[in-house]
């Protein structure tokens, strides 16, 4: 069976994805989440550490979300991967890098630096972070898994190499936060699935998103 491997982001830990993990299994799904654990200075810990967890020899479907969308290039050449399901990610740039941030978006991080160039932790980038969390005890746990990266970071890029674009695709958005990555998927003519959410979405609707990752992977024909 295919496994379905959810990516994290490197901001975040494997606390975002174990609900899905868990209901994916409840379905019959062989499923693995995969986290960096360590130190992210700049992208290559961040590929590192995901080879790291995804295992060789073993067809999988990649399930990134949010920034770990960027790296999916990077993971198909070194992995036996089928497909990939984007929820709520950036794309990889169909040239040979990728930007870890927008130009815009970089500047603004940097605003939010300290004197030692650390970033504060992704729930206190925004002012109201409130309904993306289903309760207090989800809440605590997602932050306690946070990391605070260096402003350096957002100055990297992640290696691209194009032979993702030949791979079957699909987008699950939640909302309009990735609006411009759907609209890219859906020009693409990938399969699109857009549920009704904030961001982490898959906190507050384990079933829900664990069902929608299993129809579009089924639509790759994995």
């Amino acid at each position: 069976m295919t496994r379905l491997a959810l990516l994290c982001s490197p901001l975040l830990g494997p606390s975002v994805w174990r609900p899905v993990a868990d209901a994916l299994r409840d379905l019959g799904e062989s499923t693995l989440v995969a986290g960096v654990v360590g130190r992210v200075e700049q992208p290559a810990d961040v590929v590192r550490g995901l080879l790291d967890e995804l295992p060789e020899g073993e067809p999988l479907v990649l399930v990134p979300h949010s920034n770990a969308g960027l790296y999916v290039a990077a993971l198909a050449v070194e992995r036996d991967v089928g497909g990939v399901v984007f929820v709520d990610a950036g794309l990889p740039a169909d040239r040979a890098t990728t930007p870890t941030a927008p130009a815009g978006f970089r500047d603004h991080l940097a605003g939010l630096a300290d004197p030692d160039g650390l970033l504060p932790p992704w729930t206190r980038w925004w002012p109201d972070v409130d309904d993306l969390f289903p309760d207090t005890v989800t809440r605590q746990r997602v932050e306690s898994e946070q990391r605070r990266l260096p402003i350096g970071y957002f100055d990297g890029v992640v290696p691209s190499p194009t032979e993702w674009q030949q791979l079957p695709a699909a987008y699950l958005a939640f909302g309009e936060s990735y609006a411009e990555e759907r609209d890219e998927a859906q020009r693409r003519g990938w399969p699109v699935e857009t549920l009704t959410g904030e961001h982490l979405h898959m906190l507050v609707d384990p079933p829900g998103v664990a069902a929608a990752v299993v129809r579009l992977a089924n639509r790759l024909g994995r």
